[in-house]
Protein backbone atom coordinates (compact mmCIF):
# COMPACT_ATOMS: atom_id res chain seq x y z
CA UNK A 1 0.00 0.00 0.00
CA UNK A 2 1.27 3.88 -0.48
CA UNK A 3 0.05 6.48 1.31
CA UNK A 4 -1.75 9.56 -0.17
CA UNK A 5 -2.79 12.72 0.91
CA UNK A 6 -6.62 14.91 -0.36
CA UNK A 7 -5.88 18.20 -0.55
CA UNK A 8 -8.21 21.10 -1.59
CA UNK A 9 -6.51 23.41 -3.68
CA UNK A 10 -6.91 27.36 -4.67
CA UNK A 11 -8.10 27.77 -1.14
CA UNK A 12 -7.84 28.30 2.67
CA UNK A 13 -10.83 26.46 3.56
CA UNK A 14 -11.35 22.57 3.89
CA UNK A 15 -13.91 21.47 1.56
CA UNK A 16 -13.62 24.23 -1.29
CA UNK A 17 -11.18 25.11 -3.70
CA UNK A 18 -10.19 21.86 -6.22
CA UNK A 19 -9.58 18.67 -4.51
CA UNK A 20 -6.09 16.64 -5.21
CA UNK A 21 -4.91 13.82 -4.78
CA UNK A 22 -1.21 13.50 -3.77
CA UNK A 23 0.19 9.90 -3.61
CA UNK A 24 3.74 9.50 -2.72
CA UNK A 25 7.00 6.96 -3.39
CA UNK A 26 5.15 6.28 -6.72
CA UNK A 27 8.03 5.42 -8.45
CA UNK A 28 7.13 1.52 -7.93
CA UNK A 29 3.76 2.00 -10.04
CA UNK A 30 3.22 1.27 -13.83
CA UNK A 31 1.20 3.83 -16.18
CA UNK A 32 -1.37 1.62 -15.58
CA UNK A 33 -1.45 1.95 -12.25
CA UNK A 34 -1.51 5.46 -11.51
CA UNK A 35 -4.10 5.47 -14.58
CA UNK A 36 -6.19 2.75 -12.22
CA UNK A 37 -5.48 4.79 -8.72
CA UNK A 38 -6.83 8.52 -10.41
CA UNK A 39 -9.70 6.40 -11.72
CA UNK A 40 -10.61 5.32 -8.35
CA UNK A 41 -9.80 8.68 -6.35
CA UNK A 42 -11.88 10.59 -9.40
CA UNK A 43 -10.80 14.00 -8.93
CA UNK A 44 -10.09 16.56 -11.77
CA UNK A 45 -6.61 15.51 -11.12
CA UNK A 46 -4.01 12.69 -8.90
CA UNK A 47 -0.19 13.59 -9.19
CA UNK A 48 2.04 10.79 -7.88
CA UNK A 49 5.37 12.05 -6.30
CA UNK A 50 8.52 10.48 -7.46
CA UNK A 51 12.40 11.02 -6.95
CA UNK A 52 14.04 13.48 -9.31
CA UNK A 53 15.79 12.34 -12.37
CA UNK A 54 18.10 15.50 -11.16
CA UNK A 55 19.44 15.49 -7.93
CA UNK A 56 19.29 19.93 -8.49
CA UNK A 57 14.99 19.17 -8.37
CA UNK A 58 12.73 18.50 -5.98
CA UNK A 59 10.78 15.73 -7.02
CA UNK A 60 9.67 13.91 -10.49
CA UNK A 61 6.05 13.95 -10.79
CA UNK A 62 3.17 12.74 -13.29
CA UNK A 63 -0.66 13.82 -13.11
CA UNK A 64 -3.57 12.02 -14.54
CA UNK A 65 -6.73 12.66 -14.83
CA UNK A 66 -9.45 10.27 -14.52
CA UNK A 67 -8.88 8.99 -18.17
CA UNK A 68 -5.59 10.13 -19.50
CA UNK A 69 -2.10 11.62 -18.24
CA UNK A 70 -1.36 15.07 -18.51
CA UNK A 71 1.95 17.29 -19.15
CA UNK A 72 0.94 19.95 -16.83
CA UNK A 73 -1.50 21.37 -14.54
CA UNK A 74 -1.46 24.10 -12.07
CA UNK A 75 -4.20 23.29 -9.39
CA UNK A 76 -1.40 19.85 -8.85
CA UNK A 77 1.55 22.19 -8.71
CA UNK A 78 0.28 24.53 -6.17
CA UNK A 79 -1.10 21.08 -4.13
CA UNK A 80 1.92 18.99 -4.44
CA UNK A 81 4.48 22.46 -3.70
CA UNK A 82 2.74 23.26 -0.41
CA UNK A 83 2.39 19.17 0.61
CA UNK A 84 6.18 18.74 -0.07
CA UNK A 85 7.27 22.36 1.77
CA UNK A 86 5.50 21.12 4.53
CA UNK A 87 4.82 24.27 6.32
CA UNK A 88 8.16 25.59 5.30
CA UNK A 89 9.16 28.65 2.93
CA UNK A 90 11.17 26.95 0.22
CA UNK A 91 11.42 27.01 -3.40
CA UNK A 92 10.64 23.55 -4.96
CA UNK A 93 11.26 22.22 -8.51
CA UNK A 94 8.93 20.02 -9.92
CA UNK A 95 9.90 17.39 -12.76
CA UNK A 96 6.43 17.46 -15.23
CA UNK A 97 6.07 16.21 -18.46
CA UNK A 98 6.13 19.59 -20.05
CA UNK A 99 9.27 20.36 -17.79
CA UNK A 100 11.27 21.33 -15.04
CA UNK A 101 8.38 23.84 -13.13
CA UNK A 102 10.34 25.95 -10.25
CA UNK A 103 7.54 26.74 -7.22
CA UNK A 104 8.28 29.31 -4.71
CA UNK A 105 6.72 28.83 -1.44
CA UNK A 106 5.91 31.69 0.94
CA UNK A 107 3.98 32.08 3.91
CA UNK A 108 1.60 29.24 3.30
CA UNK A 109 1.76 30.19 -0.36
CA UNK A 110 2.99 28.55 -3.63
CA UNK A 111 3.62 30.75 -6.93
CA UNK A 112 5.00 28.93 -9.98
CA UNK A 113 6.15 30.67 -13.54
CA UNK A 114 4.06 28.72 -16.40
CA UNK A 115 6.36 26.55 -18.30
CA UNK A 116 4.91 27.91 -21.56
CA UNK A 117 3.87 31.04 -22.72
CA UNK A 118 0.02 30.62 -24.46
CA UNK A 119 -0.32 30.67 -28.46
CA UNK A 120 -3.50 31.07 -30.25
CA UNK A 121 -4.40 28.09 -32.42
CA UNK A 122 -6.38 27.96 -35.27
CA UNK A 123 -9.40 26.74 -35.49
CA UNK A 124 -13.25 26.29 -35.10
CA UNK A 125 -14.47 29.25 -32.59
CA UNK A 126 -17.56 30.28 -34.14
CA UNK A 127 -19.75 32.42 -31.47
CA UNK A 128 -23.44 30.77 -32.69
CA UNK A 129 -22.22 27.49 -31.95
CA UNK A 130 -20.56 27.93 -29.34
CA UNK A 131 -23.79 29.25 -27.54
CA UNK A 132 -26.01 26.62 -28.63
CA UNK A 133 -22.98 24.16 -27.40
CA UNK A 134 -23.41 26.09 -23.50
CA UNK A 135 -27.13 26.52 -24.06
CA UNK A 136 -27.05 30.42 -23.83
CA UNK A 137 -28.73 33.15 -26.22
CA UNK A 138 -25.78 34.73 -29.29
CA UNK A 139 -25.93 38.02 -27.32
CA UNK A 140 -24.34 36.40 -24.12
CA UNK A 141 -20.96 35.23 -26.33
CA UNK A 142 -17.62 37.68 -26.92
CA UNK A 143 -19.01 40.96 -25.50
CA UNK A 144 -16.64 44.26 -25.70
CA UNK A 145 -14.26 42.96 -28.14
CA UNK A 146 -13.95 39.61 -26.47
CA UNK A 147 -13.92 36.66 -28.89
CA UNK A 148 -13.89 33.42 -28.26
CA UNK A 149 -10.61 31.58 -29.47
CA UNK A 150 -8.72 28.37 -28.85
CA UNK A 151 -5.24 28.65 -27.06
CA UNK A 152 -2.78 26.60 -26.39
CA UNK A 153 0.12 26.39 -23.09
CA UNK A 154 0.59 22.71 -22.55
CA UNK A 155 -3.04 21.91 -22.18
CA UNK A 156 -5.41 23.27 -24.90
CA UNK A 157 -8.95 25.11 -24.01
CA UNK A 158 -11.78 27.04 -25.65
CA UNK A 159 -11.32 30.30 -24.24
CA UNK A 160 -15.19 32.06 -24.21
CA UNK A 161 -15.77 35.24 -22.84
CA UNK A 162 -19.34 35.87 -21.62
CA UNK A 163 -21.61 38.90 -21.28
CA UNK A 164 -21.83 38.61 -17.43
CA UNK A 165 -21.70 36.56 -14.32
CA UNK A 166 -25.82 35.45 -14.53
CA UNK A 167 -25.02 34.01 -17.77
CA UNK A 168 -21.74 32.71 -16.41
CA UNK A 169 -24.07 30.66 -13.67
CA UNK A 170 -26.80 29.91 -16.29
CA UNK A 171 -24.52 28.06 -18.98
CA UNK A 172 -24.51 23.88 -19.09
CA UNK A 173 -22.74 21.79 -22.10
CA UNK A 174 -25.34 20.43 -24.36
CA UNK A 175 -24.63 17.72 -26.69
CA UNK A 176 -24.36 17.39 -29.94
CA UNK A 177 -23.24 21.10 -30.52
CA UNK A 178 -20.83 20.34 -27.45
CA UNK A 179 -18.82 17.73 -29.50
CA UNK A 180 -18.81 20.26 -32.49
CA UNK A 181 -17.22 23.33 -30.59
CA UNK A 182 -15.07 21.42 -28.46
CA UNK A 183 -13.57 19.21 -30.84
CA UNK A 184 -11.10 16.25 -30.13
CA UNK A 185 -7.41 17.57 -28.76
CA UNK A 186 -9.10 20.66 -26.44
CA UNK A 187 -9.43 19.68 -22.98
CA UNK A 188 -12.42 21.80 -22.82
CA UNK A 189 -14.05 25.21 -22.41
CA UNK A 190 -13.22 27.59 -20.10
CA UNK A 191 -15.36 30.23 -19.69
CA UNK A 192 -14.97 33.58 -17.81
CA UNK A 193 -16.68 37.21 -17.33
CA UNK A 194 -15.37 40.60 -15.14
CA UNK A 195 -16.41 40.31 -12.13
CA UNK A 196 -15.68 42.74 -8.76
CA UNK A 197 -12.43 44.05 -10.37
CA UNK A 198 -11.14 40.81 -11.69
CA UNK A 199 -12.75 37.83 -13.63
CA UNK A 200 -15.21 35.08 -12.51
CA UNK A 201 -14.64 31.82 -14.35
CA UNK A 202 -15.87 27.88 -15.07
CA UNK A 203 -14.52 25.38 -16.51
CA UNK A 204 -16.26 21.99 -18.33
CA UNK A 205 -14.54 19.26 -19.68
CA UNK A 206 -16.75 16.34 -19.82
CA UNK A 207 -15.74 14.43 -22.45
CA UNK A 208 -12.21 14.15 -20.37
CA UNK A 209 -14.42 13.14 -17.50
CA UNK A 210 -14.48 16.30 -15.52
CA UNK A 211 -17.96 17.58 -15.46
CA UNK A 212 -17.12 21.09 -14.43
CA UNK A 213 -13.59 22.23 -12.86
CA UNK A 214 -13.88 23.99 -9.60
CA UNK A 215 -10.37 25.26 -10.13
CA UNK A 216 -7.96 25.46 -12.90
CA UNK A 217 -4.53 26.26 -12.68
CA UNK A 218 -3.33 25.65 -16.27
CA UNK A 219 -5.91 27.45 -18.23
CA UNK A 220 -6.07 30.62 -15.75
CA UNK A 221 -2.08 30.56 -16.77
CA UNK A 222 -3.35 30.67 -20.44
CA UNK A 223 -5.94 33.36 -20.26
CA UNK A 224 -3.16 36.18 -20.00
CA UNK A 225 -3.24 35.29 -24.09
CA UNK A 226 -6.99 36.16 -24.68
CA UNK A 227 -6.78 38.85 -22.19
CA UNK A 228 -3.68 40.75 -23.69
CA UNK A 229 -5.61 39.59 -27.35
CA UNK A 230 -8.70 41.52 -26.26
CA UNK A 231 -6.17 45.10 -24.98
CA UNK A 232 -7.15 44.26 -21.12
CA UNK A 233 -3.08 44.54 -19.99
CA UNK A 234 -1.26 46.99 -19.94
CA UNK A 235 2.79 47.16 -20.42
CA UNK A 236 4.52 45.52 -16.75
CA UNK A 237 2.75 43.21 -14.18
CA UNK A 238 -0.82 43.03 -14.06
CA UNK A 239 -2.18 41.03 -11.48
CA UNK A 240 -5.03 39.60 -11.97
CA UNK A 241 -8.07 37.95 -9.32
CA UNK A 242 -9.65 34.62 -10.58
CA UNK A 243 -12.61 33.32 -8.85
CA UNK A 244 -13.77 29.96 -9.86
CA UNK A 245 -16.03 27.18 -8.71
CA UNK A 246 -18.63 29.61 -7.35
CA UNK A 247 -21.70 27.56 -9.04
CA UNK A 248 -20.34 24.24 -7.75
CA UNK A 249 -20.41 25.61 -4.33
CA UNK A 250 -16.31 24.90 -4.19
CA UNK A 251 -15.24 28.74 -4.01
CA UNK A 252 -11.37 28.72 -5.48
CA UNK A 253 -9.08 31.98 -5.27
CA UNK A 254 -6.27 32.15 -8.15
CA UNK A 255 -3.66 34.96 -8.13
CA UNK A 256 -2.82 35.33 -12.16
CA UNK A 257 0.34 37.69 -12.69
CA UNK A 258 0.95 38.46 -15.99
CA UNK A 259 3.99 40.28 -17.15
CA UNK A 260 4.03 42.55 -20.97
CA UNK A 261 6.75 43.60 -22.44
CA UNK A 262 7.07 45.54 -26.25
CA UNK A 263 3.23 44.10 -26.25
CA UNK A 264 3.84 40.46 -25.85
CA UNK A 265 4.10 38.32 -23.08
CA UNK A 266 7.10 37.20 -21.42
CA UNK A 267 6.40 35.65 -18.04
CA UNK A 268 3.14 34.19 -16.37
CA UNK A 269 2.37 33.34 -12.89
CA UNK A 270 0.14 31.43 -11.11
CA UNK A 271 -0.33 31.52 -7.12
CA UNK A 272 -2.73 29.69 -4.62
CA UNK A 273 -2.94 28.33 -1.06
CA UNK A 274 -4.47 25.01 -0.10
CA UNK A 275 -5.70 22.99 2.86
CA UNK A 276 -5.01 19.56 3.61
CA UNK A 277 -8.40 17.47 4.27
CA UNK A 278 -7.38 13.99 4.56
CA UNK A 279 -4.74 11.33 4.42
CA UNK A 280 -4.88 7.33 4.14
CA UNK A 281 -3.07 4.48 2.29
CA UNK A 282 -4.44 3.09 -0.85
CA UNK A 283 -3.81 -0.51 -2.40
CA UNK A 284 -1.61 -0.74 -5.14
CA UNK A 285 -4.22 -1.97 -8.01
CA UNK A 286 -3.59 -5.24 -10.10
CA UNK A 287 -3.29 -4.30 -13.70
CA UNK A 288 -1.55 -5.35 -16.39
Amino acid sequence: MLGFQIWDVFTERAFSGNPLAVVSDADILTTAQMQAMARQFNLSETIFVMAPRDRAHTARVRIFTPTAEIPFAGHPTIGCALHLSKGRDMRIVLEEKAGPVPVQVRDGQADFIAPRLPVMLTGRAEPGLIARALDLPADAIGPDGHQPGIWQGGPAFLFVPIRDPASLAAARPVEPCWSQAVVPGIVGAYLYTPDRGGYRARMFAPTAGIPEDPATGSASAILAGPLLASGVLSRGENRIALRQGIEMGRPSRIGLTAIVRDGALTEIRISGRAAKVAEGRITIPEVE
